[in-house]
């Protein structure tokens, strides 16, 4: 620069016939990976004859910003058209050199600092990221620019703001630009806060976006936690103390794994103006020997306190994010087996060092000091609520609870979105990729699970361009690699949702279809249809359950199934006796409890509990059953679940009369008898419907044989046939394929295992 003063303008200094004084330019570089970067300047003229045509001053942080040396880099300069004025700027500020620091030192008043700083850059442009020398009352500050917005003029449209870079963000200040002072995290300078704005160190940085820091999703959670949390935080403090309120002090995020509460913690530094975060997993804490444990705890704030001591109040953010919280905050009174250390002393030390000395999330405070600087919330991350100590979670303390709960269809396309940047910015995915597409298909999946998904669709793509017989080497033609359509679909089918559908238990249970061989079969069907839509639609009704009974081997499992699988509700799980051999009492509580619990966390879901007479370990010999199992059983299905959530239970059982002597009958809102085949009619439907015999005479001989045999052709027969047909669709089926081993013979065999059923 020729002198100081240009130094001190934020400008680019040029030969004066080489650009009009003040005129606003673009300045491109060409860094060392070969791309075009570009920064927005203000003209000024050398008067001196110092700087020669052709050639540009500037000064020592603009160099920084742009990233050129004091000689021979080149750039390229561009004239910018009416460029827009700035609404608001928001920059940090601190020592320009280091050593100049004085704890003695008098506040600078943020207020002062803006007037100069307009009364200064008046008509300058600036962008984020710039970093400027300012001159404030004889002291050298180094000022980085956080972020802006600029005014949106109606007769002004951006494209015409910009010139030719629309895609270039900067505004020029004006005299009516708002401009908000921050500190800057690595400066110790002092800022007394402004008394018509939030205070210079407030904690939140201005210009955070949660896609940019890869949380997609939680718009509405991070509506309310902004609202509980950090409001209060926005406002002038003096305003905050006129009021008599107290910042809350903590949150506790809640949810199903994979849905972003740790992703949160990790990134939640870049939402504050603090040092990187400390993030401590609770089972990290605990250790066998006595006393260690509570050490660990202590240990967690040394840093903190120290520095505290030599710097006051003008210590740094010191955050400390619990994640598992559950493995230390467990209720006091419990012991952990596996290191044997009390629940109650860890919690206890907690409780008095964390809460009163240093919540998760704030400066790490001696406890004299502790009322009077009431700073930012605690965090912790769970995904047992159940389990933490409610000493924890009184106000004052993790006092706002907030599930993080399954993404809905736009949090899918967000999280995708996330996922898939460098792909979409490098042109490797495919144009026939419609993510809206694939969210939609996407129900029930966690944050993980998307990530997850992504993952697989890639190695698709990968496996395409492996040499056939080798996974050594790959084709030639690498560099046309693209993850397509049918990659995300082969993932769709490879990546499973944990709170999802439980296709394989499903699939096996309906692997053969329903053969219609009754009138009855369609009706229960309709009616399955009608409280499935009952619950998807209804306001009234979030909760409904039916009960489907009937004699054993009648297809009720089957039909039950079925009316869960058409539902397409995004969680469908079977509770099933088959599934819990070997189980204890207790386990068999805890699977169906976390059943209808995981059912929660999904705004649609099917709950099948078949055979209830089984799962209650029913005999006659005795009349034992379980209680305990009844009891939870009673409470689940008949519970209405959360907000937001509906919920459809489909049970079976062969013993209809056993559940009103155990209380079970009222809990259903709907009952649907599934009959066994009582006709020969109904037995033609099914044996034709799977083909036992090859010619139409082998049928009509077989059915006369039975007929002959004394059963009713159909429901409306004398009642004085010999033998009444009582069959179960199940039964029958094993029947007709035990016939089919000898095909000459089917009939005959048809026949008289029939007979002895009914016999």
């Amino acid at each position: 620069m020729p002198n100081e003063g240009l130094a001190l303008r934020n400008c680019l200094v040029v030969y004066p016939s080489d650009f009009a004084n003040n005129a606003q330019v673009v300045v491109r570089r060409v860094d060392r990976d070969s791309v075009q970067r570009e920064y927005p300047m203000t003209i000024c003229h050398d008067n001196s004859g110092t700087i020669r045509p052709g050639t540009v001053a500037i000064g020592l942080t603009q160099r920084q910003w742009i990233g050129v040396s004091l000689s021979g880099d080149e750039v390229t300069i561009d004239t910018i058209q009416a460029p827009p004025f700035l609404q608001s700027i928001d920059i940090r500020v601190g020592f320009l050199r280091k050593g100049v620091e004085n704890q003695n030192q008098e506040p600078h008043s943020a207020d002062d600092i803006s007037r100069n700083f307009i009364k200064t850059f008046n008509g300058v442009v600036f962008a984020p990221g710039e970093i400027i020398t300012f001159d404030f009352k004889g002291e050298k500050l180094k000022v980085i620019v956080a972020s802006m917005s600029v005014v949106d003029l109606p007769d002004q449209q951006n494209s015409a703001r910009f010139g030719k870079q629309p895609h270039l963000e900067m505004g020029v200040v004006m005299d009516r630009t708002d401009v908000t002072i921050m500190k800057a995290s690595d400066s110790m300078i002092k800022i007394k806060s402004s008394a018509k704005k939030a205070a210079s160190n407030v904690i939140i940085a201005p210009n955070f976006k949660f896609e940019e820091m890869g949380i997609g999703g939680l718009d509405e959670e991070f509506g309310a936690i902004f609202r509980r949390a950090f409001a209060s935080r926005v406002f002038p403090p003096a305003l905050v103390e006129k009021l008599g309120i107290q910042h809350v002090k903590g949150i506790l995020l809640h949810g199903p794994p994979g849905t972003g509460k740790t992703l949160i913690a990790r990134q939640i530094g870049q939402m504050l103006n603090a040092q990187e975060p400390k993030i401590v997993n609770g089972s990290e804490i605990l250790n066998k020997y006595v006393g260690a444990s509570e050490e660990n705890v202590r240990k967690l704030s040394a840093d903190a306190e120290k520095e505290y001591k030599e710097k006051g109040d003008e210590s740094g953010l010191h955050i400390i994010i619990f994640d598992e919280l559950d493995a230390i905050f467990k209720q006091r009174g419990s012991t952990n087996s596996g290191t044997g250390v009390g629940d109650s002393h860890v919690v206890n030390q907690l409780l008095s060092k964390v809460i009163h000395y240093i919540p998760f999330l704030a400066r790490l405070l001696t406890p004299l000091r502790f009322d009077q600087l009431n700073n930012t919330p605690a965090f912790g991350m769970t995904n047992r609520i159940d389990m933490i100590d409610e000493a924890l979670l009184r106000p004052g303390r993790l006092e706002v609870h907030k599930e993080i709960s399954l993404p809905d269809e736009h949090g899918r396309f967000q999280i995708l979105r996330i996922h898939t940047t460098k792909m979409r910015t490098n042109n490797v995915m495919d144009t026939d990729v419609d993510l809206a597409e694939l969210a939609t298909l996407m129900k029930n999946y966690s944050g993980a699970e998307i990530e997850g998904f992504v993952k697989s669709a890639t190695s698709f793509a990968f496996n395409r361009h492996v040499k056939i017989g080798t996974m050594a080497g790959i084709w030639e033609d690498v560099d046309k690699l693209r993850v397509n359509r049918g990659d995300f679909f082969k993932a769709l089918e490879e990546i499973k949702p944990v709170y999802g559908v439980s296709e394989e238990e499903l699939t096996d249970v309906i692997a053969n279809g329903i053969i219609h061989h009754d009138p009855i079969v369609e009706e229960i069907l309709d009616k399955g249809k009608l409280f499935v839509n009952q619950v998807a639609r209804s306001t009234r009704t979030p909760r409904v359950s039916i009960l489907l009974h009937g004699p054993p081997s009648s297809g009720k499992t089957v039909l039950a199934a079925s009316i869960a699988w058409a539902s397409k509700f995004p969680f469908i799980k079977l509770i099933s006796p088959d599934r819990m051999v070997g189980f204890s009492e207790a386990q068999k509580i805890q699977f169906i409890t976390r059943t209808f619990t995981d059912s929660y966390k999904s705004p649609l879901s099917v709950i099948v509990v078949d055979n209830l007479e089984r799962l209650l370990d029913w005999t006659s010999l005795g009349s034992r059953f379980s209680n305990p199992v009844l009891q939870t059983l009673l409470i689940l299905m008949a519970r209405k679940p959360p907000k937001e959530k509906r919920l459809l239970v489909i049970a079976t059982t062969s013993l209809r009369p056993l559940l009103t002597e155990l209380g079970l009958s009222d809990i259903f809102d709907s009952e649907l008898r599934v009959p066994p085949i009582s006709n020969l009619s109904s037995l033609e439907r099914v044996v034709r419907e799977v083909q036992l015999f090859s010619s139409e005479n082998e049928l009509r001989q077989a059915m006369r044989m039975l007929s002959d045999a004394g059963f009713a052709a159909d429901l409306n027969a004398e009642e004085e046939v010999a033998l009444h047909l009582q069959v179960g669709i199940k039964k029958l089926l094993s029947i007709i394929e035990m016939a089919r081993q000898e095909p000459e013979r089917a009939g005959e065999r048809l026949v008289s295992a029939i007979v002895d059923l009914n016999s």
